[in-house]
C-alpha cells in the first residue's frame, strides 16, 4: 500500500484548522498600557493632594514608592511643593510584639479619634517576602470599619526589604498626607525589631503594645525599645486576662520608674486596654493629647521635629550614595567578579570592599 493511501486511512490525520484568536484583545491591552503610563503634571498632583483628592494622593504615594528614575524626579518635585503645607499633624508610631492585635487596636483608636472630628491617615507597613518580594497588604481587610470611615485614609505599603519593616518612603508619604489635610497620622510597623529606631525618628509619640500572660513580662522585650516608648499599652485586657494585664501594668510602671528622665520631661506610663471591647482607648487618646500639650509647652515638640529633619537629611544622603554605588554597571560587574574570588578564598571581604570603593571613587572623580 502506498504512503498516500496509508495517510488517507489513518484515524490520526489532522486537518488544517483556523488559528485560535488571542484570549485577550491586543488592542485593549495596548490601550491599558498607555493609560498606565500616563502621568499627571506636578501641578495636577499637588492641586489634587491639597484639595484632599484621595485618588490622586494614592497615585502620588505610589509614585514616591516607585524605583523608576523618572518617577523619582517627579516625586521629588511633588514633595518640595507640598512641604510648606505639611507639619501640622500629630504623628504617632505604633509597634508591638506579634499577635498583640495591632490592626484591631489601630481600628479602635482610629474610630475614637475620628469621632472627635479628627482626620486620620494610617500608614501601615506590611512585610515583603524575601523570595517573591511581594506583600499581602491586607490592613484594609483587617480594619473593616475604619477602611470605610470617610475621615480615615489607610495606606498599606510594602517594607521592600528596608530596615526592620519601615517602608523606605514612609517619611515622604507623611508629608503628602499632611498636605492633604490629615491632622493625625499612625505609622504602624510589622513588629518589634530594628524598625523602632526608624519609627522613633519620624513620629512625635511612640506607642508600644504588649501582651500579658505571655511569659516573663519584663524579659519579653528589650530595654532599649521600652526607653523609646512614651506609653506602653497592655492590650487584650478583657475576660480572664484582666488580672494578668493589671499585674503586668504594675510591673511595667515599676520598671519605667528606673529609666533615666526623658529629654521631653514626660514620664512614660503603662496602661491597659481592650481593643475588642474598646476599653481604655479613650483614656489612651487623652494621654496622647496630654503629652502633646506638655511638649508643645516646653518647646520639645519643635526641637524634636528639627532633629528629625537633620536625621532624614543624612539618611537620604546615605541612601543616595548607596544607590549610586550599586546602580553603576561597572561596579555591578566588578562585584560579581569579586564575589567569586571570595567564594574561592582568594580575597578577604574587607579587601574586596576596599577595592570596589576605590574603583568607584576613581570613576566618580575622573
Amino acid at each position: 500500500m502506498s504512503e498516500d493511501k496509508k495517510t488517507q486511512k489513518s484515524a490520526l490525520q489532522v486537518n488544517p484548522g483556523i488559528e485560535a484568536p488571542p484570549i485577550v484583545n491586543p488592542y485593549a491591552m495596548e490601550n491599558l498600557r498607555k493609560k498606565r503610563r500616563k502621568l499627571l503634571s506636578v501641578d495636577e498632583y499637588c492641586d489634587g493632594i491639597l484639595s484632599g483628592n484621595r485618588t490622586i494622593l494614592s497615585q502620588a504615594i505610589t509614585l514616591i514608592e516607585s524605583s523608576l528614575p523618572e518617577h523619582n524626579v517627579l516625586s521629588r518635585d511633588i514633595i518640595e511643593r507640598c512641604l510648606p503645607y505639611s507639619g501640622k499633624s500629630i504623628r504617632i508610631g505604633i509597634t508591638g510584639v506579634p499577635g498583640v492585635g495591632k490592626s484591631t487596636f489601630i481600628e479602635a483608636l482610629g474610630n475614637e479619634i475620628t469621632r472627635q472630628n479628627h482626620t486620620l491617615a494610617v500608614l501601615a507597613i506590611d512585610p515583603s517576602s524575601e523570595r517573591s518580594k511581594g506583600s499581602i497588604l491586607g490592613d484594609k481587610t483587617r480594619m473593616e470599619t475604619l477602611s470605610v470611615n470617610d475621615k480615615a485614609f489607610i495606606r498599606p505599603s510594602p517594607s521592600a526589604g528596608s530596615l526592620g519593616g519601615v517602608a523606605r518612603k514612609t517619611r515622604e508619604t507623611i508629608i503628602l498626607v499632611e498636605a492633604a489635610g490629615f491632622d493625625t497620622i499612625f505609622v504602624e510597623t510589622v513588629g518589634v525589631g530594628q524598625s523602632e529606631t526608624a519609627v522613633h525618628s519620624m513620629v512625635d509619640f511612640f506607642l508600644l503594645l504588649m501582651l500579658a500572660g505571655a511569659g516573663d513580662e519584663l524579659q519579653g522585650i528589650k530595654r532599649g525599645i521600652m526607653e523609646m516608648a512614651d506609653a506602653l499599652v497592655i492590650n487584650k485586657a478583657d475576660g480572664e486576662n484582666i488580672n494578668k494585664a493589671m499585674m503586668a501594668k504594675t510591673q511595667y510602671n515599676s520598671a519605667l520608674q528606673l529609666f533615666p528622665p526623658s529629654p521631653s520631661g514626660w514620664k512614660p506610663r503603662a496602661m491597659t486596654a481592650s481593643a475588642l471591647q474598646t476599653t481604655g482607648i479613650k483614656e489612651l487618646w487623652e494621654t496622647i493629647s496630654e503629652y502633646i500639650s506638655k511638649v508643645n509647652g516646653n518647646n520639645y515638640f519643635d526641637t524634636k521635629r528639627k532633629e528629625q529633619s537633620k536625621f532624614w537629611m543624612h539618611e537620604t544622603i546615605n541612601e543616595s550614595l548607596r544607590n549610586a554605588f550599586y546602580q553603576n554597571q561597572d561596579t555591578a560587574n566588578n562585584i560579581k567578579v569579586l564575589e567569586q574570588k571570595l567564594l574561592d578564598n582568594k580575597i578577604s571581604p574587607f579587601a574586596a570592599a576596599r577595592q570596589l570603593l576605590n574603583e568607584h571613587n576613581t570613576r566618580t572623580n575622573s
